[in-house]
């Protein structure tokens, strides 16, 4: 039996994600499951988001905040008292962008992913960015790649 929490604030997210400070995007895990995770946050709207330019917060990023909701949702499937496999974005395919930015966006951001298939080496995630109406912001599908040396930091021989 599990006892990994149905719901996280912020500081539990960042606990179980590579990314900590201003560079963790989530405020909070709204639900889960084996095969999906719905997080929301309000980060977007932040002055000193990190990936903020002076364009302002490019809908593009709308990949990293899905992206550290799958690392979230590896995290939460992990064996208890397991470290996460180590992972990396290694593509994002069938990209649909719908606004030009995130920061002018009113309200939470909702932050979807889904795991379509996988294995011990990869998993397969289809994901979508809406804001507070439902509205689908960005979507597409991302190739996650596990304990392989540049997820871990190692060095090939």
């Amino acid at each position: 039996m599990t006892t990994a929490p149905q719901t996280l604030d912020r500081a539990g997210i960042a606990e179980r994600i590579p990314h900590s400070g201003s560079m963790c995007l989530l405020d909070r895990l709204e639900r889960w499951d084996a095969e999906s995770i719905d997080c929301s946050t309000r980060t977007h709207a932040q002055p000193d988001n990190p990936l903020r330019t002076a364009g302002g917060l490019l809908a593009p990023n709308a990949i990293e905040y899905a992206a550290q909701a799958m690392a979230l949702h590896g995290g939460l499937l992990a064996a208890e008292g397991s470290t996460p496999s180590a992972g990396f974005l290694a593509s994002a395919r069938n990209v649909r962008l719908s606004v030009a930015r995130l920061d002018d966006i009113d309200g939470a951001l909702r932050v979807h992913a889904q795991r379509l298939s996988g294995d011990t080496n990869q998993i397969l995630y289809e994901f979508a960015v809406n804001d507070s109406s439902g509205r689908v912001l960005a979507e597409g599908r991302a190739v996650v790649v596990l304990n392989t040396p540049l997820a871990t930091g190692a060095h090939a021989p």
